[in-house]
This record gives C-alpha cells, structure tokens and sequence, in this order.
C-alpha cells in the first residue's frame, strides 16, 4: 500500500496563493470560452476557420475543470497535483504561444485570445514557486 504525503498547509499564503491560482483557472476558462465563441460566430457568418481552431478551441475550456481539480487537490495537500499544476501552469504558456507563432497556423486574432488564455496561467507558476509553497511541498 502507497503511502501519500500531505503537505503543510497551516500558512494563510498558501491559501491565498491557490485561491489567486483558481482566479486564473477561471480567467483561463473565461478566455478560452470567448475564443471558442468567437469561432464560431466567425464561422456562422462565413468567414473561414479551420480544424486547428475549432479543437483547440474545445480543448481550452475542458482543460479548465482538471486544472481547476489539480488545484483543489494541491490546496488539500496533494504533492502529485501540486508538481502537475506546476508543471502545466509553467509548460502550457510556453508551448500554446510556441505552436501559434508557426507562420499561417491561426490568424492573428485568434494567436492573441489563445496566448491570453495561455498567460493567465502564469501567474499559477510563479505562485507554486514561491518560498511559501516550495516550503509546504518539499521534494519527495
């Protein structure tokens, strides 16, 4: 039987800090929520969208809730969901502005809504590296 660690999470600084990182999950879904909006009224009135946009359009706002969940299970003590909403918070921002800067892949708009909703996300990154948090989930 695998025995899971808890964190100690008695510091107010912690709790604000996964409160602030719940604020930009939901800044993230509101974003990605827009932007999937706007494609579709783009392609409702004729103007031409591609496969690309429409998945990764869906993609933002289901990622949300299991961000969101890694975050709750983090702010319970969790040291798996707390290395993964670290990693994700920190990985996500890089590569969503990565691949929407490859030439002809999106338009213009559609590169700044998805990179606003990749950025929102960082602020979670530098959270879970702050002395409050790094000292909470020790390296296992």
């Amino acid at each position: 039987m695998a025995i899971t660690a808890t964190a100690n999470l008695d510091d107010s600084r912690i709790h604000e800090a996964f409160a602030t990182a719940k604020k930009c999950i939901a800044l993230f879904a509101v974003i990605g929520v827009t932007t999937l909006a706007t494609v579709a009224v783009m392609a409702s009135a004729g103007h031409e969208t591609t496969p690309f946009m429409w998945i990764r359009g869906v993609i933002f706002p289901a990622l949300a809730p299991v961000l969101l969940r890694l975050t709750t299970r983090a702010a319970e003590g969790s040291h798996q969901a707390f290395d993964r909403i670290r990693t994700l918070s920190t990985v996500m921002p890089i590569a969503v502005i990565a691949v929407d800067l490859i030439p002809g892949i999106c338009p213009a708009w559609y590169a700044v809504l998805q990179g606003l909703s990749a950025l929102a996300l960082l602020p979670i990154a530098a959270l879970t590296r702050t002395k409050a948090l790094t000292a909470a989930f020790p390296k296992q």
